[in-house]
């Protein structure tokens, strides 16, 4: 599950990489019009230049920042919750078959169980306020814990008895020999719990529409049958997504490469 970075993605790609990229792009926006313009319904289907109109009127509104930043806040808060809890318990995992034997069922259901199973099940129990906080916790959890634990025992053997040998203590162990060892898998579990987090946040929130979310905005368009509406949503969606990614990455890069410098 380690996933390698894209040389494209922060390090600023080939220039050849990027244009075929914006030509794929293009082709599929071209395509997307002209079905727009085959289907020629509103309603059904809307192209590319309605939607970015629609888009650019909702970006000037304070509503449309305000929802962004209310389903970012608490999508965000049971993403890092979810992260924090999966790396303790991959940790104890690692040190105990007890632990890792009585997680083993728990983790194999958070993963199997469907996202609206989980999600009507915690609406019997939270308001639709704290719904995208919980169901991005349990998004979260599994992966970090999955990758992190794999991680952990796949560290090499004969650097841990290296630094055994020359009394390293246990955090400088962790800096020296875990962090590089762990890293690939944990930056793996991140980009995806997130992208995955950020998803089935935004799916909680339809469902249980709590106010200024954006969930809330999606189910509003489709009740109304705004189609422009709905696709400007769900660009907006993508966008955030694609952003917090590279934000995530790029300040987990800088952080790690800090505590590594360290003396």
């Amino acid at each position: 599950m380690v996933g390698r970075r894209n040389s494209g993605i922060g390090g600023g790609g080939r220039p050849g990489t990027w244009g075929a990229r914006l030509l794929a792009v293009a082709f599929w926006l071209a395509a997307w019009q002209l079905l727009a313009w085959a289907v020629d319904s509103r309603i059904v289907l809307v192209g590319p230049l309605e939607v970015l109109a629609r888009l650019g009127s909702l970006v000037v509104t304070a509503g449309f920042w305000a929802s962004v930043a209310t389903s970012l806040g608490r999508i965000g808060l049971g993403f890092l919750g979810g992260v924090a809890c999966g790396l303790v318990l991959a940790a104890l995992a690692a040190r105990s078959r007890v632990v890792r034997a009585l997680l083993a069922p728990l983790m194999g259901a958070l993963k199997a169980v469907p996202v609206a199973s989980f999600v009507i099940l915690v609406l019997l129990w939270v308001s639709s306020r704290e719904l995208s906080v919980v169901i991005a916790w349990i998004m979260a959890l599994p992966i970090v814990y999955t990758n992190v634990l794999e991680g952990i025992e796949q560290t090499d053997a004969g650097l841990l008895e290296m630094a055994e040998v020359f009394g390293i203590g246990a955090l400088e162990r962790a800096r020296m020999v875990y962090l590089s060892q762990v890293l690939p898998y944990f930056r793996a579990a991140v980009s995806l719990a997130l992208g995955l987090s950020w998803k089935a946040g935004i799916a909680a929130e339809v469902i249980g529409l709590p106010d200024l979310t954006v969930g809330e905005h999606l189910y509003d368009a489709k009740v109304y049958l705004d189609t422009p509406g709905l696709f400007a949503w769900t660009v907006a969606i993508v966008v955030v997504s694609v952003a917090l990614e590279a934000l995530v990455s790029r300040g987990l890069d800088a952080a790690l490469a800090r505590w590594e410098a360290r003396p």
